[in-house]
C-alpha cells in the first residue's frame, strides 16, 4: 500500500513539474491562460467540489438517516453546478477577471473587493486544514505512521505540485484525480452487487418509505427549505469553483462545463447514497456511521481494489486542498498585495503568486495540527457565511442597481446574521442571513440616494 501510495504522489509531482515549463505569468498561474477545453473543466469542477468527506460523510448520513440525512451531498451541490452555469460563469468569464474579488473591485470599489476576501480568505484556510488533517489519517490508516507525519508528507507534497504547476497542473491532476474517483466508487458499487447475498435487484423493498424521503423527522419547512438553501446558493460564491470556469477557453465552454459537472457529480455522488440506503443489510452493526464506507470497502474489496478505493479518497482530498491553496493565493495575490507593488513585472507577480501558496498550505497545515478533529474545523469554517456575498454578487453581475455602501452594507449583514442565527438556534439562519442582506442592500441603495454617498 505504502509503494502504491508513493508512486501516485511521485506522478502528480511529475505533472506538476512538466507543466511549471508552461507557466510563464499570473494568469497563466491561475487560470491556466484561459485555454481549456470542455471535459478538462467538468471534470475538474467535479473533483474540486467531490472531497473524501464528500464520499464517507454522504455514504454514513444516509446509512443513519436515509436520504433526509445527506441532501447537500449529492443532490444540493449538483444543483449548484447547475445554477453556476446559469448565473455565474458567462458574466464572470466575460468580464475577464481573474478573482472574485476581481468583479467587486470593478463593480462597486476597492473597500468592497477587500472585504470580500477578508471573509473569504479565513473559511478557506480552516477548510483546508480540515481537508489536510483528513488526508494524514487515511495515511495514517493505510500506513501506520503517525498522523502529525502523514500530515507534514501531505503539505509538503501539495505545495510542491500546486507551486510549480498553478491551475493547469491543478487541472491535469484534477482530471486524474477526478476519473480515479468515480472509477473507485463504480468498482466499489460492482463488488457489493456481485459479491454480496443481498438482492441488489431488488434493494427498493428492503428500503423503508421513511428512508427513501427527504424530510427529517421533526423538521420544520423552514429548516428544510434552510438545509436546501445552503448548499445551493451558499457556495456558488466560491473562488475554488469560479476560478475553474474563468480557465475555460470561451464563455460556452465556462457555461456548458458547469451542466456537465453538474450531470457528473450527480451519477458519482449517487452511489455513496445508494449504499448508504442499503446498509444497514449489508453492514447492520456499524456504531460509528462515518466508518461504514471504509469498513464496507475492507469487507468486500481485493487488496488490489482496496487500494484502488483507497487512491480514489486520496485523490479527492488532493483536488480539493490543491484548489484551496490556490484559491486563496489568487484572492491575496490579486485582490491585496499587487496592488501595492508598483512597476511590477510578470514575473515577480508570479513568485508573490507561488510564495502565498506555501504561506496558505503552511496555515492550513498549523491550524490541522491544532485542531481537536476534522469535524470541528467543518463547523469552524461554515460559520464563515456567503449570504451577504451571494446577494452582492448577483445582483453586481445583473444589474447597476447600488453601488459600495449598499454592497458593503448587504456583505457584512450576511456574515454577522449567519453565525449569530446559528448560534441562537433560530430555523433557518442561511435564509434568513440572505434576506437580512437584501434589504440592507436596498437600505444601501437609499442611502447613496439620500446623502449622495458614491
Amino acid at each position: 500500500m505504502i509503494y502504491f501510495i508513493g508512486a501516485y504522489l511521485l506522478l502528480q509531482m511529475a505533472i506538476g513539474y512538466w507543466v511549471s515549463k508552461k507557466v510563464k505569468n499570473a494568469t497563466d498561474f491561475f487560470l491556466a491562460g484561459k485555454q481549456l477545453s470542455l471535459p478538462l473543466v467538468s471534470v475538474s469542477l467535479v473533483a474540486t467540489w467531490f472531497g473524501a468527506e464528500t464520499c464517507i460523510g454522504s455514504a454514513g448520513a444516509v446509512y443513519a438517516h436515509g436520504l433526509s440525512g445527506s441532501r447537500a451531498d449529492p443532490f444540493g451541490y449538483s444543483l449548484c453546478l447547475l445554477f453556476m452555469g446559469f448565473f455565474i460563469a458567462v458574466p464572470m468569464w466575460k468580464g475577464n477577471y481573474i478573482t472574485i474579488g476581481d468583479m467587486f473591485a470593478r463593480r462597486f470599489g476597492w473597500s468592497t473587493e477587500k472585504l470580500t476576501v477578508l471573509i473569504l480568505i479565513p473559511g478557506s484556510l480552516i477548510w483546508g486544514g480540515a481537508q489536510i488533517r483528513a488526508f494524514g489519517q487515511i495515511i495514517s490508516s493505510s500506513t501506520e505512521l503517525p498522523v502529525d507525519i502523514t500530515m507534514l508528507i501531505c503539505t509538503i507534497f501539495i505545495v510542491f505540485y500546486t507551486f510549480l504547476g498553478g491551475l493547469l497542473g491543478d487541472m491535469i491532476t484534477d482530471f486524474i484525480q477526478g476519473l480515479l474517483v468515480i472509477t473507485g466508487l463504480i468498482v466499489l458499487l460492482v463488488t457489493v452487487v456481485y459479491s454480496s447475498d443481498f438482492s441488489f435487484a431488488q434493494w427498493w423493498t428492503h428500503v423503508s418509505p421513511e428512508r427513501l424521503s427527504f424530510v427529517a423527522i421533526h423538521e420544520s419547512p423552514w429548516q428544510r427549505m434552510d438545509r436546501w438553501a445552503i448548499p445551493i446558493l451558499g457556495s456558488l460564491i466560491t473562488q475554488e469553483l469560479i476560478s475553474r470556469t474563468l480557465s475555460a477557453k470561451s464563455p460556452e465552454v465556462a457555461r456548458n462545463s458547469s451542466f456537465a459537472a453538474c450531470g457528473m457529480y450527480l451519477f458519482a455522488g449517487s452511489i455513496p447514497v445508494i449504499l448508504g440506503l442499503i446498509g444497514p443489510e449489508l453492514l447492520p452493526h456499524i456504531t460509528d456511521q462515518e466508518q461504514f464506507l471504509p469498513e464496507l470497502a475492507q469487507k468486500y474489496l481485493h487488496q488490489s481494489t482496496y487500494i484502488i478505493f483507497v487512491g480514489a479518497l486520496i485523490s479527492a482530498l488532493l483536488s480539493t486542498i490543491d484548489s484551496i491553496l490556490l484559491s486563496v493565493s489568487a484572492m491575496a495575490s490579486q485582490n491585496v498585495f499587487v496592488k501595492y507593488l508598483k512597476h511590477r513585472t510578470k514575473k515577480e507577480e508570479l513568485i508573490l503568486a507561488r510564495f502565498l501558496v506555501i504561506m496558505a498550505a503552511l496555515i492550513s497545515y498549523m491550524i490541522a495540527i491544532s485542531s481537536s478533529g476534522i469535524y470541528s474545523l467543518v463547523e469552524i469554517a461554515s460559520s464563515f457565511g456567503t449570504a451577504g456575498l451571494l446577494v452582492a454578487a448577483l445582483i453586481g453581475l445583473w444589474s447597476r442597481w447600488g453601488g459600495l455602501w449598499a454592497a458593503n452594507f448587504c456583505i457584512l449583514t450576511g456574515a454577522i446574521v449567519y453565525p449569530l442565527g446559528s448560534y441562537a438556534k433560530i430555523p433557518a439562519p442561511f435564509l434568513t442571513a440572505v434576506f437580512a442582506a437584501l434589504c440592507s442592500y436596498f437600505l444601501g441603495i437609499l442611502a447613496e440616494k439620500r446623502f449622495k454617498w458614491s
